[in-house]
């Protein structure tokens, strides 16, 4: 049973076999507690008291996840695009509650992930709902258990429907990936951004980190770089991983400040 399968208890990252590390943890990104490596798997988390939570996170996208929530903690996100429903980030629950959910809200016709910390049980949501998952190409050392469900892309940017973009921005990891939704916020565009760009309580800041657990900022360059791929797309809104974490209104200039600022404090 797939449900049997390793997922790692800090991060919850799903291996296709046993083994005695989670390399994701061990990359200095991530971390091992102190404690030393854990190991649980898809099936004991349903033998606890887990229950779906959904709530809009603006009019229109709404936010799914678990509580208690389980690795990480992030929480997924339901795109309502013309081309169907795609869900961006994915976390590490599922069960049949949580699969109800998603089919009454109209089902997902995809997933896009931003960066290895949340690919969890993507393979165990890919098969449970027969839809692909797009993950970057510079990414694919990280993935932990292996499908023909993945569709590895590459480049700076991979179209998904007329108006989805995936846009590689290289933040946090080589294959960071945020989504841009053209249609969202009434038009004036969304973006979908994971950690790669953080929202942080200030709402009028974003973060550009390397490893967020270990306080590692991101490389100014790659800041840089990523500042100029935004300034292709529009955006109004932006939805970073968390509960609640989302800027209504005003997104791109956050971002513009946000960049300036964090250029200025690093160059000393």
């Amino acid at each position: 049973m797939t449900a049997d399968l390793p997922l790692c208890a800090t991060c919850a990252m799903q291996y296709a076999a046993a083994r005695p590390d989670c390399p994701i943890c061990e990359d200095e990104r991530q971390y091992v507690p102190s404690s030393g490596q854990r190991w649980t798997s898809l099936a004991e988390l349903r033998e606890g008291e887990h229950s779906v939570l959904v709530r809009e996170q603006a009019p229109g996208v709404l936010g799914i996840g678990a509580q208690p929530g389980a690795g990480i903690g992030q929480r997924a996100l339901l795109v309502p695009a013309k081309s169907g429903n795609l869900l961006w980030d994915c976390f590490a629950y599922l069960d049949d509650e949580v699969v109800r959910a998603v089919n009454e809200l109209g089902g997902i016709t995809g997933i896009a992930i931003s960066h290895p910390h949340y690919y969890t049980t993507m393979i165990e949501w890919a098969e449970t709902f027969d839809v692909p998952v797009y993950l970057h190409e510079m990414d694919r050392e990280w993935i932990g258990r292996p499908s023909d469900r993945i569709q590895l892309w590459s480049g700076r940017t991979h179209r998904l429907a007329d108006d989805l973009t995936l846009v590689n921005l290289g933040g946090h990891f080589a294959g960071g990936t945020v989504l841009h939704w053209r249609d969202g916020a009434d038009g004036a565009g969304a973006l979908f951004s994971g950690d790669i760009v953080q929202v942080v309580p200030n709402r009028s800041l974003v973060a550009f980190m390397y490893s967020y657990p270990n306080h590692i900022p991101e490389r100014p360059s790659i800041v840089r770089h990523a500042a100029e791929l935004l300034e292709r797309f529009e955006f109004d809104d932006i939805y970073g991983a968390w509960w609640d974490a989302v800027i209504i209104g005003g997104g791109k200039k956050v971002v513009r400040h946000s960049v300036e600022r964090y250029l200025e404090q690093v160059s000393g």
